[in-house]
């Protein structure tokens, strides 16, 4: 029986095995779908299917930065344990290889193109097959600067949180790594005040003054007390208003001015973080199938 290519790209969505493979097992099994399956299963090369619908929240976040160029990605495993493994290291380290030097403009585009003769999303596969977990490039960021600016390349707790940092005026890369770190560890949001919209400042404005209402405080000290927790609140959110980690005396904003520098942007990477977790619970699955019945 002949070999379509529909055929291999069912088998393809069914087992999550490469195209080359799918080809294979279906040519030895003379086009027999169910045969094929079984077939990729026994070389352990269906694996990737069967972990499909698990929830992929662990990992390793991981920033590498060559000349003028840098990336910052995430990739997700099941566990923790797996994002230990050496080969799943090396993987994350491949595929910033890869970003880095093809520069996809989305993980979509990333998973279309080739890296050692099959699709990254083909290599992925391999991977999961050899590791036994589900695994998944979930984002990435590339950046660039010119000459006079420096990157900002930290990892925090073995690749849990990465940091990338454009510090521009200065060539200080261990500047724009103390700025990296301060972002690691106080996690802000935006790097001035002029990036947190009028929207964002009025809410926490009517939340701050309801606040200070319901403790009793006089109407006529509430303004002058909302705009004092304002400031604080752009100190919890905002990076060169936060005090820097390294020297409590100074605030990041007179860090970096020391420098001749500013902060153009930042990309901070923490595992998992806005995936929402599911804990699996075999027992109750099964107690609700039961009481279904």
């Amino acid at each position: 029986m002949a070999v379509t290519a529909q055929m291999v790209k069912e088998l393809r969505e069914k087992t999550g095995a490469g195209m080359m493979d799918c080809k294979k097992a279906l040519t030895e099994t003379n086009g027999d779908m169910e045969q094929a399956i079984d077939f990729l299963r026994e070389k352990g090369i269906a694996k990737a299917a069967k972990k499909g619908d698990r929830i992929a929240a662990e990992g390793l976040t991981y920033v590498v930065a060559e000349g003028n160029d840098a990336v910052i990605l995430e990739v997700n495993s099941e566990t923790d344990f797996v994002a230990k493994n050496e080969a799943f290291q090396n993987l994350v380290k491949e595929l910033a290889a890869h970003l880095l030097a093809n520069k996809p403009a989305t993980v979509e585009e990333a998973t279309a193109q080739t890296i050692n003769g099959v699709t990254v999303a083909d290599y992925i596969n391999t991977a999961i097959a050899k590791i036994g977990e589900k695994i998944s490039l979930r984002r990435f960021t590339l950046l660039s600067k010119t000459d006079n600016d420096a990157f900002g390349a930290y990892l925090h707790m073995g690749g849990r949180i990465s940091v990338l940092t454009v510090l521009e005026g200065t060539t200080d890369a261990d500047a724009a790594k103390d700025v990296s770190m301060q972002i690691a560890a106080i996690r802000p949001l935006y790097v001035s005040r002029d990036q947190v919209s009028q929207e964002e400042v009025e809410r926490e404005r009517q939340v701050l003054t309801q606040q200070a209402l319901n403790e009793g405080k006089p109407e006529n000290i509430v303004a002058k007390m909302v705009e004092g927790r304002l400031g604080k609140y752009f100190e919890d959110v905002c990076l060169l208003d936060q005090t820097f980690v390294k020297n409590p005396d100074q605030k990041v904003r007179q860090f970096v001015e020391s420098k001749g520098a500013t902060v153009r942007e930042f990309v901070r990477y923490e595992v998992g973080e806005g995936i929402e977790k599911r804990e699996d619970n075999f027992a109750e699955e099964v107690m609700n199938q039961v009481n279904k019945k």
